[in-house]
């Protein structure tokens, strides 16, 4: 097949899941959009935490306490690095991405939005990208509106004018689709953003494990994301922010080590970013996601979306072959990541799920927490094959195969198209 493709055979040695198998089957996993695999070294850094430096951090008077700060703030550098922040007291460390935009819609949106104040998103967002402003919208009597999308799932750009207005406060939007797999035109979106003076905020959940991010240069007002989307583990993400908005911010969360002083009947927080990082962290994620993040560095992230681009060019080629598919989506590989969304006429997708399963293939069956834009394309989901650093094309032929058994045990019809 053409394309710049990885060393991917050599990469899959380094993540032990994938040398398994599944009913029986070589394991083929095809579902990173939802958790990437490990790699063997996070892994081991995880289990190095708890079996030699184990100890809670910024407050032990002792040595384990202060190499386990240490390998804590190093690894809050080591992301601001990542994804071009020059200023690691503004990356915040969370849960994951679906925290980190409920921290700026709990913090930020809920003091700041009036009634009749705008936000804009789209239909092709993930919840965590709906509820949290849908949340805001309630308690303070804004309004949700909706970027237009053209037919191939992509932000209609022509018509962002028609529903960007003086009154729009929040603009938040996805780097990249996990339902379909298309990357957005970020710049494009900030400008209009800034131009009404609304705050442009990114889901970045699928963009930073697959593409190179530099939030400065995109001039974003927020960045969150997952560290087990990028080979690291769960329980972990963080939330880039501008300095001068998260200062003016109300704390998310009260508790210890948030604080500055804490008298009888009030409290002064401590400055960034402990600010929003009440309680005790998982910093054992913490730590291994350092070693996730210079895994990532190691490959090269332009070297990533690549290889990814090459298989889904691919797997599109191979699944058109397939009588009765339906593909979702841009077919133009400028604005595709690593994802194909797909129906087989005839076969609900969550029996096209099980019988990959059976065949040792994992994808993703369903709305992929995406119901809006499903319902807009009025169907009740999709399956979803999602491509990382460590899949091949022989994945995609596995993908092919399997498929071709749903047909022969459904021998789905296939309907003509207009």
């Amino acid at each position: 097949m053409e394309g710049k493709l990885l060393d991917y055979k050599k990469i899959k040695e380094d993540f032990p899941i994938l040398l398994s198998s599944m009913n029986g089957k070589p394991l083929v996993f095809l579902d990173s959009a939802a958790s990437s695999q490990k790699p063997r070294r996070v892994i081991e850094a995880f289990e190095d935490y708890y079996r030699c430096r184990n100890a809670n951090i910024h407050r032990g008077a002792y040595r384990l306490s202060y190499e386990a700060t240490d390998l804590y703030d190093r690894t809050r550098a080591r992301l601001a690095k990542f994804l071009g922040a020059s200023d690691p007291e503004t990356v915040i460390f969370t849960r994951n991405t679906t925290e980190s935009l409920n921290l700026v819609a709990y913090s930020w949106a809920m003091n700041n939005l009036n009634p009749g104040d705008e936000i804009l998103l789209s239909e092709l967002e993930h919840h965590s990208n709906l509820v949290p402003w849908m949340m805001a919208a309630r308690k303070t009597g804004a309004i949700i509106k909706h970027i237009p999308l053209t037919d191939d799932a992509r932000y209609d750009l022509d018509r962002l004018p028609e529903v960007l207005s003086e009154r729009t406060r929040i603009v938040s939007v996805a780097h990249m689709s996990n339902a379909v797999g298309t990357i957005h035109n970020l710049k494009a979106i900030g400008a209009a953003a800034r131009s009404v003076g609304a705050l442009f905020v990114v889901d970045g959940a699928q963009g930073a494990c697959h593409k190179p991010v530099n939030v400065e240069d995109m001039d974003c007002d927020f960045y969150a994301i997952s560290a087990h989307k990028m080979l690291g583990p769960t329980g972990v993400g963080a939330l880039y922010g501008k300095r001068a908005i998260l200062e003016d911010m109300e704390p998310f969360l009260g508790g210890g080590d948030m604080i500055l002083t804490v008298s009888s009947d009030s409290f002064r927080p401590a400055p960034l970013p402990m600010k929003f990082e009440a309680g005790t962290p998982n910093i054992a994620g913490v730590v291994a996601f350092a070693v996730a993040l210079d895994y990532l560095s190691q490959v090269g992230l332009e070297n990533i979306h690549n290889h990814e681009v090459a298989l889904v060019k691919y797997g599109l080629e191979e699944l058109q072959r397939i009588p009765g598919i339906r593909l979702f989506g841009s077919h133009d590989l400028e604005h595709r990541g690593g994802v194909i969304s797909f129906l087989l006429d005839g076969v609900h997708p969550h029996d096209i799920g099980s019988i990959l399963d059976e065949e040792g293939v994992a994808v993703r069956a369903g709305h992929h927490c995406c119901e809006p834009f499903m319902k807009k394309e009025g169907i009740s989901g999709t399956v979803r094959a999602s491509f990382y650093l460590y899949n091949g094309p022989e994945d995609v032929d596995a993908l092919v195969r399997a498929l071709q058994k749903v047909r022969s045990i459904f021998k789905a019809p296939v309907k003509e198209r207009n």
